[in-house]
């Protein structure tokens, strides 16, 4: 987030777009909530009618997979009626005459037409947005799991940008992470070009600079990404496999395809808490410790570092991660031994710029820290950009809209989108293991918009086929009005009827982020029971 949480108590605007926030992120839902209470104005684009949906002074409900087009709608409309921030423009930000020019004749009627809204909505929409001395902007993945995600993420930058709302207080572009440490986990160094801090590793500085630190050599060479990685270890290209706690046999696309690709691997390690579907394939599973059972830091979605205390030693044979790590690199030739979290967090610090002003003791005495941090005195960064861009200038980079890259046909009708409920958390590891969770939502479900229901022969509680070029999964009907006609939904948190079965593994050219939130789909009412080998219809 480039602000604050609690800076969205004090928002004019909050538009919320791609998050279905009081289900996916419920702290910060019930804090948008509050600032509504304090006055602030509430938009949500959204496929389906969420619960903020119901707070909100204007509801986009878009189709699945045309958010560039909305946004692009918004900014064409802003800058026809000279509601854009003219002199931030000129004094912050950079290739604003393209910007125009990209957007010259694409009209809040043609955005639309391409959204499924009223034209009139997105215009009232723009006009709130554009006006408000602080708007917030917050999303999540129903921004990003598309083949355009990078161009949806950037769109909403030129939004902010285009009205002045980076580099302010209670402003700003909000992404929220989707589980917990994943920002630490990416602060890390956990992304497949970036060493800690997201330094680049084909960066010959930064690469000579960890090369003394560590007292190896390095490879100057980015990574893969999941997705591919998954790809080549399904041609055999990938020989040894380590995931550590992330469960793909659930949680990417295309499962059929994921599982032929991890029994293809010929060496395949799961470092987990939990037996999960994807460490039963494994060759040797690494018992790991759960947040109760280690010290460390963990840093959460608005860049805050805090203390993790251990409650309990390690049950079993379980071991903390950095733990299994160290041993595992002095069996691979690499001599080091830390003492604990603290002497790792002491080395982080010290090759990291955002954390250089961060150690334990201060964590200790402040209770949290929130980077960039660059120094023993520094408070920590409440908002970013402020005065100017970490570039210099903020760049606008205007995207034109592209259809998903699979849309609704005489075969596959409707139009799928994933999500999550308030119930269940990711892959159900945990949550399924909870019998007061399971029974508010004990199984995989669709829902249906009743007129789509009405034309297919469907009522609340049909078991019914969901079927996308990629395979068919049984799932119970909820019929609503939450739901769009022609658009259904899907929670991807279960293993039989998973949504992820159906899923399209088509990628993001630059993120290789896969397109989780639209595919073309089919639905029927079928006679279906499970068998104990696979989630199929038989």
């Amino acid at each position: 987030m480039t602000n604050s949480i609690n800076e969205l108590l004090s928002s004019d605007v909050i538009f919320i777009t791609g998050s279905n926030t009081t289900e996916g992120h419920p702290v910060i839902g019930a804090k948008i909530r509050q600032a509504k209470e304090r006055g602030a104005t509430i938009i949500v684009a959204e496929p389906r009618r969420i619960d903020l949906a119901n707070d909100a002074t204007v509801f986009l409900q878009v189709t699945p997979g045309t958010n560039v087009a909305l946004y692009n709608g918004m900014m064409s409309y802003i800058i026809s009626e000279g509601l854009q921030d003219s002199e931030y423009i000129a004094e912050r930000t950079e290739n604003y005459e393209e910007l125009v020019k990209t957007l010259a004749d694409f009209t809040p009627e043609k955005a639309a037409e391409i959204c499924g809204v009223d034209a009139e909505d997105i215009k009232k929409a723009a006009r709130l947005y554009a006006q408000a001395p602080k708007g917030a902007i917050v999303y999540s993945m129903g921004v990003t799991q598309f083949t355009t995600g990078v161009e949806g993420v950037m769109s909403l930058s030129n939004l902010a940008l285009l009205c002045g709302n980076i580099g302010i207080e209670s402003g700003g572009i909000n992404p929220l992470r989707g589980q917990n440490n994943v920002q630490g986990a990416c602060d890390m160094g956990g992304l497949p070009g970036d060493l800690p801090g997201y330094q680049k590793v084909n960066n010959p500085e930064v690469l000579a600079k960890f090369n003394q630190a560590w007292g190896v050599e390095l490879s100057s060479k980015p990574g893969l990404t999941l997705t591919e990685i998954v790809g080549k270890a399904g041609h055999g290209d990938i020989k040894v496999l380590y995931i550590m706690g992330e469960n793909p046999m659930v949680s990417d696309p295309d499962l059929h395809h994921v599982e032929d690709a991890l029994k293809n691997t010929d060496f395949l390690i799961v470092q987990d808490i939990f037996l999960t579907e994807t460490a039963q394939l494994a060759d040797v599973v690494l018992p790991a410790a759960s947040f109760a059972e280690k010290d460390g830091t963990f840093a959460n979605t608005e860049r805050r570092v805090q203390r993790v205390r251990k409650a309990i030693e390690p049950v079993g044979e379980c071991k903390a991660d950095w733990e299994i790590l160290m041993d595992l690199l002095n069996r691979l030739g690499i001599e080091k031994q830390y003492a604990g979290p603290e002497e790792i967090f002491t080395e982080l610090s010290s090759v990291t710029p955002s954390y250089a002003g961060i150690n334990y003791a201060r964590l200790e005495e402040l209770g949290s820290l929130q980077w960039p941090c660059p120094n023993t005195e520094h408070p920590g960064t409440k908002f970013l950009h402020s005065g100017k861009c970490s570039r210099g200038l903020g760049l606008f980079k205007p995207a034109m809209f592209k259809p998903s890259a699979e849309v609704p046909c005489a075969d596959y009708p409707l139009v799928m989108t994933t999500g999550r409920n308030l119930y269940h958390y990711h892959t159900r590891t945990m949550t399924g293991k909870v019998e007061g969770l399971n029974n508010l939502v004990p199984a995989s479900y669709v829902e249906i918009n009743p007129a789509t229901a009405a034309k297919l022969g469907i009522v609340e509680g049909d078991k019914v086929k969901v079927s996308t070029r990629r395979g068919a999964v049984a799932a119970l009907a909820k019929v609503t009005n939450k739901i769009k006609e022609h658009v259904i939904f899907m929670p991807f948190h279960f293993v039989e009827g998973a949504a992820n079965v159906l899923t399209n593994p088509a990628l993001d050219p630059i993120s290789k982020i896969p397109e989780y939130k639209s595919c073309a789909a089919k639905i029927e009412k079928v006679a279906w029971d499970w068998s104990e080998e696979t989630d199929q219809i038989r």
